[in-house]
């Protein structure tokens, strides 16, 4: 994925958490002269690429996995998953998000931007930081009257929380871990709060990260109490740029394509997450043509139900081709949105999203012998976005650390995840019983 997308026979070595070679450069006569401390991988016959970068993600709701399933968006929220999440506790929320970092590394995702719940952020960021994913992350927002009461909080207290978690969790882990702010979207937040939000990011060097022109419920409701399309309302109230992702963005208009193109605002698509909540396609083709920034997520376990980014690429580029043809979004356009596309929404575009000298160190290794990915004289780009699998990864590197080795996960106990994660799971789901009675 560099600017010539050349694939490249040769080895790719890493010191410092950074990528320091690439090509045909002896990488055993390197890891020799480096002396005990080196340590080489052999990826003889495998493929490296780009680790995939997940661009909307709500590791919060892991654990609602198979509880939401089959209703439509509006009901999905209130019926599910905001009393699921007005029922998690500091302890479901560290799991929920082990077990989601887990699925996530494991399936060659090495970068995300996450969406918490109102509460418990902190239980999350230090999941974050022990598992090794490389996260933006940062404390979902509800302050409208309108928003479910479990979750609703007054402005000032949810944006002083905010803060703190941003001066706590800012550039932690090396620059590994970062915040953003996340107002959740238009209809649970207040005018001031979107403002003052605005104000935060500017000010803190921080992204803002929020749900945007999912539905045409949503574009009604923002319409009737703004007077504004919601693109449009975003942007009055500071909600737009560089700083700015907006996910889903399916019921978006010419116009608000040509104004997201314009305020280079991120865009990231789900397309999952989408289908399965009735919600439609988004125009991706026609933002690309624009020159919107998009990416692309899975977005959260109980809409998907994976978190596979292979399953999105495929995903992606198949639904758009009944709409536009069959050479709409082709495979080395959709695995750019799966990298340097995604890195640049989170703005990291300078540190990761391709194999390049200079850039820090995270790699996803493919094992493409199966007979899925087979023939191999087959186009390899091809192969990667149509036929791989996130059962294919063999190794995952996230600033040069090996987070993921043959297959396994060697930063935490997978046994204990799925455990734990169970427990509170059961919690969870008794306590949304209790609420049906």
């Amino acid at each position: 994925m560099d600017p010539k997308r050349r694939i490249v026979d040769g080895d790719v070595v890493v010191a410092g958490g950074r990528i320091q070679a690439v090509g045909r450069t002896g990488s055993r006569a390197v890891a020799r002269r480096a002396g005990r401390a080196a340590q080489v991988v052999d990826c003889t016959g495998l493929v490296i690429i780009p680790g995939l970068v997940q661009a909307h993600v709500h590791l919060c709701q892991t654990l609602f996995r198979g509880l939401a399933d089959d209703l439509k968006l509006e009901d999905w929220l209130a019926r599910r998953i905001w009393p699921l999440e007005g029922a998690h506790t500091e302890e479901s929320v560290y799991w929920s998000a082990m077990l989601g970092a887990a699925e996530l590394l494991l399936g060659g995702t090495t970068a995300i931007l996450d969406m918490e719940t109102v509460r418990h952020t902190d239980a999350a960021f230090r999941a974050l930081e022990q598992i090794g994913i490389r996260a933006t992350a940062g404390k979902c927002l509800m302050d409208a009257p309108s928003a479910p009461v479990p979750l609703r909080e007054r402005t000032d207290s949810a944006l002083a929380e905010a803060t703190d978690l941003c001066a706590r969790w800012h550039d932690r882990a090396d620059g590994r871990l970062r915040w953003c702010w996340a107002p959740r979207f238009v209809p649970s937040c207040t005018g001031p709060l979107l403002r003052a939000v605005s104000d935060l990011a500017e000010r803190t060097g921080t992204l803002i990260h929020t749900h945007a022109a999912e539905t045409p419920v949503e574009l009604q409701i923002v319409m009737r109490e703004t007077g504004q399309d919601e693109i449009a309302y975003l942007d009055a109230v500071g909600i737009a740029g560089e700083r700015a992702v907006l996910a889903h963005c399916v019921w978006v208009d010419p116009e608000g394509i040509r104004r997201l193109a314009r305020q280079r605002t991120g865009v990231v698509h789900c397309p999952s997450s989408n289908l399965k909540l009735g919600s439609g396609i988004a125009p991706v083709p026609e933002m690309l043509r624009a020159g919107c920034r998009v990416g692309i997520g899975a977005d959260g376990a109980p809409c998907n139900n994976r978190l596979d980014g292979f399953a999105e690429m495929r995903l992606a580029a198949l639904i758009q081709k009944p709409r536009l043809g069959p050479d709409a979004l082709p495979a080395a356009q959709v695995l750019e949105l799966a990298t340097l596309g995604g890195a640049r929404v989170l703005g990291l575009e300078r540190e990761i999203g391709s194999v390049e000298v200079g850039k820090r160190a995270d790699l996803t290794v493919l094992d493409l012998s199966g007979p899925h990915t087979q023939p191999d004289s087959a186009d390899l780009v091809s192969r990667i976005v149509y036929s791989a699998r996130a059962s294919d990864v063999r190794h995952v590197l996230v600033d040069g650390q090996l987070v993921v080795a043959s297959g396994r996960l060697r930063t935490a106990k997978l046994d204990e995840i799925r455990r734990q994660a169970n427990v509170s799971a059961r919690s969870l789901e008794r306590s949304l019983s209790r609420g049906r009675r």
